[in-house]
């Protein structure tokens, strides 16, 4: 699936040009503490956590738990991870290259499936 041309106009286009910009992670904090929210910033985080986890083949109870996450978004997640714009696979592969520096505060990507078999 390609990316969603809802999604595209000059505005859009403008902000990715600005995020692009950005050189370091600190430069990231005071740009996104500006533009968006702390809830909305977690969220986004939380989003890429979920779908770091769900690449690990984590569970969902065990994603929720640690996370925070209700199963809703763990789902979005989950379909946005195998049949989206490929955005967070994307991401993921960059960051897998760099794993000493995905300093998630969870490490339960060994925990086997759930009573039921669900992931």
């Amino acid at each position: 699936m390609g990316i969603d041309e809802r999604l595209k106009d000059k505005m859009t286009d403008n902000l990715f040009e600005a995020i692009l910009l950005l050189k370091n992670k600190e430069e990231c904090y005071c740009f996104f503490e500006d533009i968006a929210t702390v809830a909305e910033i977690k969220a986004m985080a939380q989003r890429l956590e979920v779908a770091r986890l769900l690449k690990e083949n984590v569970t969902y109870t065990a994603i929720a738990e640690a996370t925070g996450a209700s199963t809703a978004t763990i789902s979005r997640v989950k379909r946005c991870l195998f049949f989206g714009a490929d955005g967070y696979q994307l991401v993921l592969s960059r960051l897998g290259r760099n794993e000493e520096d995905l300093t998630a505060e969870t490490d339960i990507k060994d925990n086997p499936k759930d009573e039921r078999g669900v992931l």
